[in-house]
């Protein structure tokens, strides 16, 4: 009989978060391939494809995205004693949300749409990647500031516009306050073990500071940008050097 009975346990809880980010790596490849597609078939098609997929395909695609939904609800709700099959329904949810959305987006929006969602995919995988793999306060911190860095993108592309640029503004005065709103729920959860209620918001033990500084440096980034649309840019590389050197401080903590 082995001495230690949960030694073989230990690897298995190890591989979970790298499993679940592998699982997501794939779903970002598999969402930025279809944009790809759509961006060739559809922006940069003829003028018959153009008039096909917006007056059939992406009706067809949100329909087909809303079944798959309904269906990983239902999947999900039946399979909920059994934590692998539910997870699968949960998936599948996921991917039908994604569907119907984007398509409806594209069709409303059209090119700017599918640009948007070529870059905030992958941002989005990395932060769920990044969720899944680094502390708790490490993956707080790069989320803000990974939002903040689609933001200034969209700022240095749209706020020029002269139908988007009233929009980005109040989307902007609404992100200062989120931020405003995030320092405030992070320094209330240190405050209290890193519990807001019952809920564990962050580890007992959590270092704030990257949490406060990623929100100080994306407001005053935005509040800059909102000012001059070239200093957007600066910001941007200014973010991105931050972004980096929190993943590979991190990186090297947790080896």
């Amino acid at each position: 009989m082995p001495k230690n009975p949960n030694q073989r346990s230990k690897p298995v809880k190890r591989d979970e978060p790298m499993t679940g980010a592998m699982k997501f790596f794939l779903a970002g490849c598999v969402a930025e391939l279809y944009l790809l597609i759509i961006r060739r078939v559809y922006v940069n098609g003829n003028a018959q494809q153009q008039i096909d997929w917006y007056d059939k395909y992406f009706w067809l695609l949100a329909g087909l995205g809303a079944v798959v939904l309904i269906l990983g609800v239902v999947l999900s709700v039946m399979w909920k004693a059994d934590k692998k099959k539910r997870t699968a329904g949960w998936y599948a949810a996921g991917g039908g949300a994604f569907l119907a959305v984007s398509a409806l987006l594209i069709r409303a929006l059209n090119a700017p749409m599918v640009t948007l969602l070529s870059v905030v995919v992958p941002v989005a995988m990395l932060l769920v990647i990044l969720w899944g793999l680094y502390d708790r306060e490490c993956a707080v911190a790069l989320t803000v500031l990974g939002v903040s860095l689609i933001f200034l993108w969209v700022c240095r592309r749209m706020l020029s516009n002269m139908y988007y640029g009233t929009l980005i503004r109040v989307v902007a005065v609404l992100f200062l306050a989120l931020l405003a709103v995030a320092v405030f729920l992070s320094r209330k959860a240190g405050q209290n073990g890193g519990r807001l209620g019952k809920l564990r918001l962050l580890p007992a033990d959590a270092d704030l500071l990257p949490i406060y500084t990623a929100c100080g440096l994306s407001a005053v980034a935005v509040v800059a940008a909102l000012i001059s649309v070239n200093i957007a840019y600066y910001a941007m590389w200014a973010l991105a050097v931050v972004v980096f050197a929190l993943a590979v401080y991190y990186t090297v903590k947790q080896l």
